[in-house]
C-alpha cells in the first residue's frame, strides 16, 4: 500500500523541517507506538499502515533530501541515531523506516534529471533498493528493457518506486547499472516467510521486459563512486559520503537499539521473575544474575562505542572535505559487523538467564533475539568475510572487484 499524500508542509499545522535534535526526539517518541504494533508487524509481515501514516505525516521521509529541494538536509548522524532509538520499539520497523529514508539519499546521488523526475510531485519517494545485480538491462532506443528477480526489497508493500541493480551486456565486460521504475511496472512476489525481521516485508521484485528510460538509470560506478553525479548539483556534503560505510552503519543501528532494549527488558524481567522450583526467590536477588546483567551492559555499551566512533570518523572526514580510500573503508565495514556481533552477544547473555518464557512468540525479548539473529545473517555482517577482508588489506593485499567497500 502506498503512503498517504504528504501533508507535512502544507495546510493547517505546518511542520517545518526538523533539526537533528528534533528528529531524534521524534524518533524516541515513536517508540511506544512501535512497541504496541511489534506483534502486528510480525503477523502482517510488513509494517502496519498506522506506522507508515505516522512517518509520512511527520515529514520524516524527507530526512536526507537536500534542503534546497524541500527536504530536511540532515545526514548520517541523524539517521543512525534515529534508527537506534526506534529499534527500542521494534527492530523490523526501525530497519524498514530507515531504509525508506536512506533510499532518498540514493536519488540525491543521481543526476539532476533523475532527481527532477522522481521528486516532481513531492520531495521524497518511498522505494526499496535491492543492491545485488540479479537482473539484466538490454539497451533499446531511449533506454533499456529490464528483466530479472531481486531479493530483499524491504518495505516494497509501501512503495511507489523501485530501484534495482542490473547487468548491461555491451561490447567487452558487462556494466552494472541501477534502474528505477514505478512500482506498477513490476511484480511483487510474496516470499517473506522468515523467523526474524518479519515486519520488514522484504519480498522479491520481478520484472519482465520492463522499459526504463535512460534518464531513470545510473551506472553503478558513478553511483558508488567518490563523486556521484548528484555531488555536482548539490552543495550538501552528505551527498558525497561513501556508499558502503553509510549503508553498513545505518543497517547496524537497529541491531544496537534492539540489544539496548533487550538489556533494559532483562533488568525488568529480573526484578519481577520468581525462580521456578525455589521458595519464592526473586532473580534480582541472585548474585549470578547481577553478574550476567553487568556483562550484558558492558557488551552493549562496547557495541555502542564502536558504532559511534565509526559514525563520527566518517562524518568528520567528509564534512571536512576529505575522503576515505578503499583500504580505509574496510575498517568501517568491520566496525559495523563488530557492532552487530557484540549486540547479538549481549542478547545471548541475557537470554541464557531469562528462562524459557521469553521464547513465546509474543515475548519482546524473544522477538529481539529472532530479529538480531536474522540481521547477523546479512552478507555485510558475516564476521568471517568482514574480518578476512580487513586482515587481507592490512597486510598489503589488494581488494577484489566484488569486495563491498
Amino acid at each position: 500500500m502506498k503512503p498517504p499524500p504528504d501533508t507535512a508542509h502544507s495546510g493547517a499545522g505546518i511542520h517545518q523541517p526538523m533539526t537533528h535534535d528534533e528528529a531524534v526526539i521524534w524518533a524516541e517518541g515513536m517508540v511506544p507506538a512501535l512497541v504496541s504494533r511489534a506483534s502486528e508487524a510480525e503477523q502482517l509481515r510488513e509494517l502496519p499502515q498506522a506506522t507508515i501514516d505516522e512517518v509520512t505525516a511527520s515529514g520524516a521521509f524527507r530526512l536526507l533530501v537536500p534542503s534546497d529541494l524541500g527536504g530536511w538536509g540532515l545526514g548520517l548522524r541523524s539517521i543512525t541515531e534515529m534508527t537506534r532509538a526506534m529499534a527500542h520499539g521494534c527492530m523490523s520497523s526501525a530497519w524498514t523506516i530507515s531504509f525508506l529514508m536512506l533510499h532518498n539519499w540514493f536519488v540525491a546521488r543521481g543526476p539532476k534529471v533523475l532527481q527532477d523526475d522522481l521528486w516532481a510531485e513531492r520531495p521524497y519517494v518511498v522505494m526499496p533498493c535491492p543492491l545485488a545485480p540479479t537482473g539484466t538491462a538490454t539497451p533499446v532506443s531511449g533506454g533499456y528493457n529490464m528483466t530479472g528477480r531481486w531479493q530483499w526489497a524491504t518495505g516494497v508493500q509501501h512503495a511507489d518506486w523501485v530501484m534495482v541493480n542490473t547487468l548491461v551486456v555491451r561490447d567487452g565486460d558487462p556494466e552494472s547499472r541501477y534502474c528505477l521504475a514505478p512500482l506498477s511496472d513490476v511484480t511483487v512476489d510474496d516470499v517473506w516467510h522468515t523467523s526474524g525481521m518479519r515486519g520488514t516485508g522484504s519480498n522479491d521484485i520481478v520484472a519482465d521486459q520492463v522499459f526504463v528510460p535512460e534518464h531513470r538509470t545510473m551506472a553503478a560506478a558513478d553511483f558508488r563512486g567518490d563523486q556521484p553525479p548528484g555531488a555536482s548539483v548539490r552543495s550538501d556534503p552528505f551527498v558525497r559520503y561513501p556508499l558502503t560505510p553509510v549503508l553498513v552503519l545505518v543497517a547496524a543501528s537497529p541491531a544496537l537499539g534492539g540489544a539496548e532494549a533487550a538489556v533494559d527488558l532483562f533488568r525488568e524481567h529480573m526484578r519481577e521473575r520468581l525462580l521456578p522450583y525455589s521458595a519464592g526467590e526473586r532473580q534480582s536477588e541472585q548474585p549470578a544474575s547481577h553478574v550476567r546483567l553487568a556483562e550484558a551492559l558492558a557488551t552493549v555499551r562496547a557495541a555502542r562505542l564502536v558504532w559511534q566512533n565509526a559514525i563520527d570518523d566518517v562524518c568528520d572526514i567528509y564534512d571536512g572535505g576529505g575522503q576515505l580510500t578503499r583500504h580505509e573503508r574496510s575498517r568501517y565495514r568491520l566496525a559495523a559487523a563488530h557492532t552487530v556481533r557484540l549486540s547479538l552477544q549481549a542478547v545471548n547473555i541475557v537470554l541464557e538467564g531469562a528462562g524459557a518464557s521469553v521464547f513465546f512468540e509474543d515475548s519482546p525479548l524473544g522477538r529481539i533475539h529472532r530479529d538480531l539473529v536474522t540481521i547477523k545473517g546479512h552478507v555485510v555482517y558475516d564476521w568471517d568475510r568482514a574480518a578476512q577482508l580487513v586482515g587481507k588489506l592490512e597486510v598489503g593485499l589488494e581488494p577484489g572487484p566484488t569486495d563491498m567497500l
